[in-house]
């Protein structure tokens, strides 16, 4: 018993040195791998270290590109402008200066392959092109009145609304529009930027030197489709489509007469009014009209530069052409309502109604009489002025 009880003890010691020289070995065999894994942890600390100041790096680099990038930015879209050296008008950009040249060297560069009409810009273009498709998705909701833009039914819209927006400092007339501001600045101004290379004529729009140098290239290209006339102007083909229609929606107050146009009418106001705004500074003779003035300006230039294409008669107003050109065409337009008779000009069927209707405008201050026609009062009042007789005692 003594024995086996020595030998279990003698067991229990040597499991007992057995465990701890395994724990004593597990833990010699951990060292290399816990200094391995401090050696790591040094590393990816120091690698962490340097991502951070290669990141740092990297931001500020990127932060100064950006800065030189928006300078550079800066630079294109600051107050660098491209000026004109025509008119002096500026443009953030040198295309937009590029199409604007155009207005004075009159370059159009292109062209509708249906019709064959130029224009200035490709965007001129796109609008036009809307004309052949007859495409009009903008609709006023409040008459119904269709446009091929919505910029146009905007326009239209100030018609319901009666705004006018923009007011003129200087005569406190306002527009429904900031371009049509623009346009009445020039009359203050003076300035007439716009001058046409053929005649030098100069304009203070755009628009009214693309219309002149019709008169030059002969372009007409508002055609009535009801009898086939043709006008340089739109304004103008508006007014004539009234003659079809028989619209006259202006009236005179005063009067009742009525008229196809706004500035027909505010012309004919002048005739109760007494208002001749423009003189002739040569001869200081009054007109209510600017383009009579015009016109009457040629009698002391002696300027006559309205030319007959058959006979070479030249002419200082166009309507005078006109009227002549009828001579060779044989046409007679107007018509007498009551007696059929026809004439080659409006004014003198006006002239031959009085013989129907009794009129007689033209009234003598000095004795009362009155005439129908203008030339026989003008013959009837030098009986007046004519000086009498002496006799001799």
């Amino acid at each position: 018993m003594a024995f086996v009880k020595e030998e279990s003890e003698d067991v229990k010691v040597e499991e007992t040195l057995r465990v701890n020289y395994e724990d004593t070995e597990t833990q010699t065999g951990l060292m290399p791998l816990k200094e391995e894994s401090q050696e790591l942890n040094k590393k990816k600390d120091k690698d962490l270290h340097e991502n951070d100041f290669i990141t740092e790096e990297i931001s500020v680099s990127c932060s100064q590109t950006k800065k030189t990038s928006t300078r550079k930015r800066a630079q294109k879209t600051g107050t660098r402008t491209f000026t004109c050296p025509q008119c002096e008008k500026s443009f953030n950009q040198h295309g937009d200066l590029k199409v604007h040249l155009r207005i004075h060297t009159g370059e159009k560069p292109y062209t509708c392959q249906q019709c064959g009409k130029s224009f200035t810009s490709k965007g001129n273009l796109q609008k036009h092109m809307i004309t052949h498709t007859g495409d009009t998705p903008y609709i006023c909701q409040l008459c119904g009145k269709s446009f091929t833009g919505n910029g146009n039914l905007k326009k239209h819209m100030v018609i319901h609304t009666g705004e006018k927006p923009f007011a003129c400092p200087h005569c406190e007339k306002s527009f429904t529009e900031k371009g049509n501001l623009k346009k009445h600045m020039v009359i203050h101004s003076g300035e007439k930027p716009y001058t046409c290379q053929q005649c030098g004529q100069s304009f203070t729009q755009g628009d009214s030197l693309k219309v002149h140098m019709r008169i030059h290239t002969g372009e007409k290209p508002f055609s009535c489709q009801q009898c086939g006339k043709s006008f340089n102007q739109k304004t103008v083909f508006n007014t004539h489509m009234k003659i079809h229609t028989g619209e006259k929606p202006f009236e005179c107050p005063q009067c009742g007469k009525n008229f196809t146009g706004k500035g027909g009418l505010r012309v004919h106001l002048r005739v109760h009014t007494g208002e001749t705004p423009y003189t002739c500074p040569q001869c200081g003779k009054t007109f209510t009209e600017n383009k009579r003035l015009k016109n009457h300006m040629r009698i002391h230039t002696g300027e006559k530069p309205f030319k007959c294409p058959q006979c070479g008669k030249s002419f200082t107003e166009k309507g005078s052409l006109r009227v002549h050109l009828r001579v060779h065409t044989g046409e007679t337009p107007y018509t007498c309502p009551q007696c059929g008779k026809t004439f080659t000009q409006n004014e003198t069927l006006k002239v031959h109604m009085r013989i129907h209707t009794g009129e007689k405008p033209f009234t003598c201050q000095q004795c009362g009489k009155s005439f129908k026609h203008k030339k026989t009062i003008d013959t009837h009042m030098k009986i007046h002025t004519r000086e009498q007789p002496t006799t001799r005692d």
